[in-house]
């Protein structure tokens, strides 16, 4: 089986190279690393591409701007797609996400199409978020849930490993969205389209190092998009 974590980076080189470590340090079979990188000003590309260079399973491909989140993993998916991986991850780059998870995540492929690393499904398992984003993240699932019908317990988690069917059955030429929505539209479409969803539990950590990519304009795009989705669905046009 031939497996391909995504991690888009744009500032992330306080991060990068550790987790590179930590996650080829899971000695998974068949698994490489793609990191997609925005012409990053703090040298994140040149320090994977180094890396690279010593490590086969690491890839990297560098774009010439700051395109965003969807976009960079829609790259990463044609990617995948172009190269026959068989499970496509998208994983972040500042270790909120647990290497540790991988393995779980990949194994419950077994029982689902696409499965999601979950805050909610049990509990809360936030580990130093301020109240008022881990409220906005929690209202954002439930908000999403009540309008589109999507039977998540974590919409957002961007945690998540889907297997190839799920991503050849989706356009990506019309992937719309970026950021939490991003998430959603992905979610969403997998959904409708038939495919089995799946939540393991992890514990997300906010990161320590680099800073944050939430902007107002995401919130407000995650906003819109949940209907937006209701409304190709409902005319058919998903």
């Amino acid at each position: 089986m031939k497996i391909l974590v995504i991690i888009p980076t744009f500032n992330e080189s306080q991060n990068i190279e550790r987790l590179l470590n930590e996650i080829t340090g899971q000695n998974i079979n068949g698994l490489d690393i793609l990191v997609v990188d925005d012409n990053s000003p703090d040298g994140t590309g040149e320090l994977v591409k180094r890396f690279s260079e010593k490590n086969s399973a690491v890839h990297l491909l560098e774009r010439n701007e700051k395109l965003g989140l969807g976009t960079a993993y829609v790259t990463g998916f044609k990617y995948a797609l172009e190269k026959n991986y068989d499970l496509i991850i998208e994983m972040d780059a500042d270790f909120s996400h647990d290497p540790k998870e991988l393995l779980n995540l990949i194994q419950a492929t077994s029982q689902y199409d696409l499965v999601m690393g979950s805050r909610y499904v049990k509990g809360v398992n936030v580990i130093n978020w301020p109240l008022s984003r881990l409220l906005l993240s929690m209202g954002a699932s439930l908000y999403t849930r009540l309008i589109t019908g999507l039977p998540l317990h974590d919409c957002t988690s961007g945690y998540k490993c889907f297997k190839r069917k799920v991503l050849e059955s989706i356009d990506l030429d019309r992937i719309q969205s970026d950021g939490y929505s991003f998430q959603i539209e992905m979610s969403f479409k997998a959904w409708k389209k038939g495919f089995s969803l799946g939540e393991i539990p992890i514990v997300f950590l906010d990161r320590t190092a680099g800073t944050s990519k939430m902007s107002k304009k995401i919130l407000r795009e995650a906003i819109w998009m949940v209907w937006n989705l209701k409304l190709q669905s409902i005319l058919g046009k998903l």
